[in-house]
């Protein structure tokens, strides 16, 4: 079920108030929806600084932005590889030391698809540890100063949360018995809306001033399909690029860019494309499917999460 708060055209930047004086994060910003949400948040005033694990497509990413907005764009990144937890915990103590506010923490980096098993540099299944535990280690080490700031938290879901075996896998977490490309990129999103949605919860009960918003960003033309993915997908997704259903990776952005500035929307939502599928259309708020708000499930991941990552996440 979709609610339409912004109308038949659905959310779109037009509706961004000037963000002077307003410092975003966002991972995974060098390319794709990354980098177009970095592109027009700056359009807009702010300062952008990208997370991004490669410093020379970082470097040439700036300098594109800049070339487009001018040489006073306020665009910088910090090298952090969310498929290394000591690279996580660097990046965030530079982030601590460089960033005095953080308005928004935009938790966009991915990998989908990756056809056979791959396990990250401290053991866990690859899809798993980029997309749900780098994340949550980088949310729990910043948590402090976006609270300060009363800042937002933006986690970047996909609509793949609703396929593949729509639970947690607890008893194999690295998919050992069972890994497929499609299942485990799911199982990996799903892990992190239940993130976002039990982060609410217990930011309610501690009293904090940090905003958790989830979202999708629909099909979009970016680099996330690769060539780590099998041949059939990679073909597969490039024919699909070529007709309606796959929309810009600027529109995929304004899901990420909505939740990061809009005021007045729900907590409790998944925000994303409302057209065919899901996949494109006007961008509004939408229902949760009941199996993502699972408490048991949601409190036993996060458990497991701040063992697997060495962290306390105290609010």
């Amino acid at each position: 079920m979709t609610i339409k708060q912004f109308g038949p055209k659905g959310w779109t930047p037009e509706l961004m108030a000037s963000q002077k004086g307003k410092t975003y994060l966002i991972t995974g910003a060098n390319t794709g929806a990354g980098f177009e949400a970095s592109r027009i948040l700056l359009s807009k005033g702010a300062k952008v600084v990208m997370l991004n694990r490669n410093p020379a497509k970082s470097q040439v990413a700036v300098e594109a932005l800049k070339q487009q907005l001018g040489a006073d764009a306020d665009i910088s990144f910090i090298t952090l590889d969310l498929a290394k937890l000591d690279s996580v915990r660097h990046g965030a103590t530079q982030i601590l030391e460089q960033v005095s506010r953080i308005d928004g923490l935009i938790c966009n980096g991915a990998i989908a698809q990756v056809a056979t098993q791959e396990l990250t540099a401290d053991g866990f299944e690859s899809h798993l540890g980029v997309n749900h535990y780098g994340h949550f280690l980088l949310c729990g080490l910043l948590f402090k100063r976006i609270d300060e700031s009363h800042g937002r938290i933006v986690v970047v879901g996909s609509e793949g949360y609703k396929m593949g075996i729509k639970k947690i896998q607890f008893d194999d977490m690295n998919w050992d018995n069972n890994y497929h490309p499609n299942h485990t990129y799911c199982h990996s999103k799903l892990a992190q809306m239940m993130f976002g949605y039990e982060l609410q919860n217990r930011i309610k009960q501690a009293s904090k001033n940090v905003q958790v918003y989830v979202c999708h960003p629909g099909a979009s033309k970016t680099s996330l399909i690769n060539n780590k993915a099998n041949g059939i997908t990679r073909i597969a997704f490039s024919l699909m690029a070529m007709t309606p259903i796959v929309q810009s990776a600027e529109k995929g952005a304004y899901p990420e860019l909505m939740c990061a500035t809009q005021d007045n929307l729900s907590e409790r939502a998944y925000h994303g494309p409302t057209g065919f599928n899901h996949w494109v259309g006007a961008v509004d708020q939408r229902e949760i499917e009941s199996f993502v708000q699972d408490k048991a499930s949601a409190e036993k991941l996060w458990t497991l999460s701040e063992q697997q990552t060495g962290l306390e996440f105290a609010l």
